[in-house]
């Protein structure tokens, strides 16, 4: 976001930490007359004891400010600070006013929005009509969030982006900017309910394989022809207009989760992150503590062979047949990794109780050795 960048760089010139928050507007016309400040123009600022705030920008009923301690401010630091809002007004309304499609003002707008709650810190909101009505977010939407791993110097042009997602999903679809390398997209919820008329019914596929398979295709295709390596986190069909807001912090967490305790893995569902969510509330203490009790010494054992093969090897159920086809191994030597990771640990994978115990240690294990 273009506030962050300015807000970083005047504090690092005034050695001095700033903020961006909301306020009312009536608390901010009631300073403003009060101090018999001009409310003309958008740069301006006034003293609420013993801060400055420096009006950005207003959105219905609240002002966006820069806060700063004003006993470390001179008159000619505050006159910096104006100047500086007021070009960044200026270059922000050139590249961003006249020069928007009326499908990227409305993104914008949700933008604004959801970013207006996240500062609030509120954990669930329902969009305000207007904004739902026009861009047709009370039908369901397939909900997707992108992370983009770009350079950060690197601008992605919203309509390009848009344009190749709507070419892939041969649909049209909304695309919301959030914060720096974030995106949002609604996609309709027919992606995942045409052609199941052309399947028999023994090869239906579930909602979750339809998902994993559209996120699949959509990394492959983002990671082939737009910047490289990116993150999508994919959730249940939504209706927007009631839990737009609830559904970004969802799949928000869904990213942090899988790039946690699934390094390497960069697409992420919702659904088979459950067991991660709750180790992830568990204190860092009791996850040592439990890693000792389970592996009692023995963690030296987990090479990345044994990993990879105790990780498929429950993926595909504990079935030892299919772990070889799947590791291109004989059976022997799979049951031989086995029998050599039970005599180091005490732990047969083979058993129930002991495939619970090992399954949860390796998830713990990966996040809290790289700390």
């Amino acid at each position: 976001m273009i506030w962050e960048h300015v807000k970083e760089r005047l504090e690092a010139v005034l050695q001095s930490p700033i903020q961006i928050s909301l306020i009312p507007d009536s608390e901010w016309h009631q300073l403003v007359e009060d101090q018999g400040e001009s409310q003309e123009g958008l740069s301006r600022s006034v003293i609420r004891g013993e801060e400055v705030l420096f009006f950005i920008s207003q959105d219905h009923k609240e002002v966006r400010v820069l806060k700063i301690n004003g006993s470390k401010l001179s008159i000619s630091e505050r006159k910096l600070v104006e100047l500086t809002i007021e070009s960044k007004q200026t270059v922000e309304k050139k590249q961003f006013g006249s020069y928007l499609s009326e499908d990227e003002r409305k993104s914008n707008q949700l933008r604004d929005w959801l970013l207006q709650q996240m500062e609030r810190g509120t954990g669930h909101a329902e969009l305000p009509d207007a904004l739902a009505s026009q861009s047709s977010l009370y039908s369901t939407k397939i909900p997707l969030l992108l992370y983009g791993d770009y350079p950060q110097n690197q601008r992605v042009s919203y309509t390009e982006l848009k344009k190749l997602l709507e070419s892939f999903f041969e649909a049209e679809i909304i695309l919301i900017p959030l914060l720096e390398k974030e995106w949002l997209i609604l996609a309709p919820e027919v992606l995942i309910t045409s052609g199941s008329e052309e399947r028999d019914g023994d090869e239906e596929e579930s909602v979750e394989q339809t998902l994993d398979a559209l996120g699949s295709g959509l990394y492959e295709m983002l990671a082939n022809e737009w910047v490289g390596e990116c993150h999508l986190a994919i959730d249940f069909p939504v209706k927007p207009a009631k839990s737009l807001f609830a559904t970004v912090l969802k799949l928000r967490e869904t990213i942090m989760l899988g790039r946690s305790f699934h390094v390497g893995s960069f697409i992420h569902l919702r659904w088979e992150l459950r067991l991660e969510k709750l180790l992830h509330l568990i204190e860092e203490e009791e996850k040592t503590d439990f890693l000792e009790q389970v592996l009692r010494g023995t963690d030296h054992v987990l090479d990345s062979e044994t990993v990879t093969t105790l990780e498929h090897f429950f993926t595909l159920d504990c079935n030892v047949s299919e772990t070889a086809k799947k590791l291109y191994i004989h059976r022997n030597t799979l049951l031989y990794r086995l029998d050599k990771f039970k005599n180091e640990t005490g732990l047969d994978v083979r058993t129930f109780n002991h495939a619970v115990l090992v399954r949860l240690a390796l998830l713990l294990y990966k996040v809290t050795k790289r700390k």
